[in-house]
């Protein structure tokens, strides 16, 4: 066995410096070329009428990777804050007529779309117009979100082909306890909260009472929002929307008939509508339509000025690491050392005000949870204002971490809450009998091999991971009654797992404010007792690396004394695992619930 591993790892090893050899060279004529482009894109002056067009599949993410290789991966994303700031400074621009945006592709969360509808809607109230188009909203699938987003604009165009999927929302989720009693497996799991359903697709084999009421809300709070944000939008009654949705999806003839359209055409008769409400000439058209990520490059950016606020950036899982911005698989980590010495520094930085403190996160572990929990919590008893925005999702860790913060805004749709935790482990000892494998081994220590999945654990275990679950659950309760200057009770109520939309978490008290970036940014302000109008400097903290630096430490991480290697060697070290025998892989997936968790599953997919 020795010997296989041996040689699949040095075939793991050989394709992954032919990789490193072809990433390098790609990345640095990426880096090249991206300074080429930079100059030559600031160097075309932009038209003195214009109409910005997005196209929305490229996508959107929260922050920019500084490692080149992770921003070829994620191609021509726009930073959303950037796209904001980049709208609000087009409604003021007299150069810029309109706007047309693509829509219907791609997979935005509800609480995303609402930020946008809010710029959309301050777009136009600048006395701009907006348009959409749309091929079709959800072919054979959900166009929910798409459509909710298309009805903040003027006009929407749809193609004659076309659909309008605005069918609602659904969670579903396989269970799988019956398919792991029939091979062996048992779960054994402790939680804290009835609606905390993070295993249940491991412990149950259907979805639990209180779950399915909370999960039930959380859908009939976003439809309820759906329906009323599109009959406002587009003068109809919320029951005729609600009618609709049940009946959809709707075919580009009765959208029309029912208001929810304004044309149908394809993409250019749309361009020609823009261009027209621009007053501009055909033959002008394609220099007269230019895209919003030019603009943002190629106009006059203001210069900074006024104080300075702190924005510090905590999205993916809590971990009890050095945040992770893998340049290989794209993901992103909440750690608890990055963000932690982020707020340390903008504390340190005597021209910081205020900061807000960008949240998208299922949560993770409850000890990284609590190094970022203190660093929050140390800023305000300083008197630093620490707002709290949130994404897409703020729960469990993701919550946990916001609670002690001067303010906490959320968008309507942004799931939040999941006040809870959960601890244990898989243990395979029955599927080692039905495959015949027998393990021995020997320990020091009585509890030395309480993790493993080759045995249950005993009473006295079992007793001591339920005080474990009361200590945390208490700690996490009591912090954020504290944080949120709520009595226990209270908090005890809204708790126990359950999640909640961010309309639903203002009524019960566990967010201050609905809204996005702006509201956020308006509160830092006030907070800080600065003017609402004065002009403020935004900072991220920890400031980005230089481009061809991070490239070089993400690579040779070891040798450059950077984290980034690490990150990179895990990453080969699961395609290495995943060949080895079924036990090993076993084992590694047990011993690595060890910790407890505050995490969400999943429930920020909503479709």
């Amino acid at each position: 066995m020795r010997i296989v591993l041996f040689f699949l790892r040095c075939i793991v090893g050989v394709l992954a410096t032919l990789g490193f050899l072809m990433v390098a060279g790609a990345g640095t004529a990426w880096i090249l070329w991206g300074q080429v482009e930079t100059l030559q894109v600031r160097k075309d002056p932009l038209p003195e009428t214009m109409v910005l067009t997005l196209d929305l599949a490229t996508g959107l993410i929260e922050v920019k990777p500084d490692n080149p290789l992770s921003r070829v991966s994620l191609g021509p994303s726009m930073v959303l804050r950037e796209m904001l700031d980049t709208l609000e400074a087009a409604g003021a621009d007299p150069r810029v007529k309109g706007l047309l945006v693509r829509l219907g592709r791609g997979s935005p969360g509800l609480a995303l779309v609402q930020e946008l509808r809010d710029a959309v809607r301050d777009f136009r109230a600048a006395g701009k117009f907006a348009i959409a188009f749309a091929e079709t909203f959800g072919e054979a699938g959900n166009g929910t979100q798409h459509y909710y987003l298309a009805s903040a604009f003027d006009r929407i165009w749809l193609q004659p082909s076309g659909d309008i999927g605005l069918t609602g929302f659904s969670l579903q989720s396989p269970f799988l306890r019956g398919v792991l009693n029939e091979i062996g497996i048992e779960p054994q799991f402790g939680q804290r909260g009835p609606y905390k359903g993070a295993t249940a697709f491991i412990t149950e084999e259907a979805l639990p009472a209180p779950q399915r009421a909370n999960l039930q809300r959380l859908l009939d709070s976003s439809l309820e929002q759906v329906t009323q944000g599109v009959a406002a939008a587009r003068g109809l009654s919320p029951a005729a929307v609600a009618r609709l949705i049940d009946t959809a999806p709707i075919d580009s003839k009765r959208a029309m008939e029912a208001g929810l359209i304004d044309s149908m055409g394809y993409l250019d008769a749309a361009e020609a509508d823009a261009l027209a409400a621009a007053d501009i000439a055909d033959e002008d058209k394609q220099e007269a339509f230019v895209a919003l990520s030019d603009f943002a490059k190629r106009r006059e950016a203001a210069v900074a000025s006024g104080e300075t606020v702190a924005l510090i950036h905590g999205l993916g899982p809590v971990i009890l690491d050095a945040g992770e911005n893998d340049p290989v698989f794209g993901r992103l980590s909440m750690g608890a050392d990055t963000v932690a010495a982020a707020f340390r520094a903008a504390m340190d930085e005597p021209d910081v005000k205020a900061i807000v403190f960008r949240i998208d996160s299922p949560g993770g572990s409850y000890v990284a949870s609590d190094v970022i929990w203190h660093e929050v919590k140390r800023a305000r008893e300083a008197g630093m204002p620490v707002i709290v925005s949130m994404g897409g999702v703020a729960a469990s860790g993701g919550y946990f971490v916001a609670a002690p913060a001067h303010a906490i805004v959320a968008q309507p749709g942004t799931i939040t809450g999941s006040i809870g935790v959960i601890t244990g482990k898989v243990v395979l000892t029955g599927l080692w009998d039905r495959l015949g494998v027998n393990w021995d081994g020997v320990k020091a220590g009585a509890r030395a091999d309480t993790w493993s999945p080759n045995r249950n654990f005993t009473a006295a275990e079992w007793s001591q991971v339920q005080s474990t679950l009361d200590r945390i659950y208490g700690d996490f309760t009591n912090k954020v009654a504290e944080g949120r200057g709520l009595a226990l009770q209270k908090v005890l109520d809204v708790a126990g797992g359950r999640v909640w939309t961010g309309a639903d978490a203002l009524d019960v008290g566990l967010v201050d404010a609905l809204g996005g970036y702006r509201k956020a940014f308006a509160l830092a302000r006030e907070a800080a007792g600065l003017d609402p109008e004065a002009p403020v400097q935004v900072r991220v903290f920890p400031e980005a690396r230089d481009p061809v630096r991070a490239f070089l430490e993400d690579a040779l991480g070891d040798v450059l004394g950077a984290p980034g290697m690490s990150t990179m060697v895990r990453g080969l070290a699961r395609v290495v695992r995943a060949l080895e025998p079924v036990a090993r892989l076993f084992e590694s997936l047990g011993s690595g619930s060890r910790g407890a968790e505050l995490t969400l599953r999943h429930v920020e997919e909503i479709r």
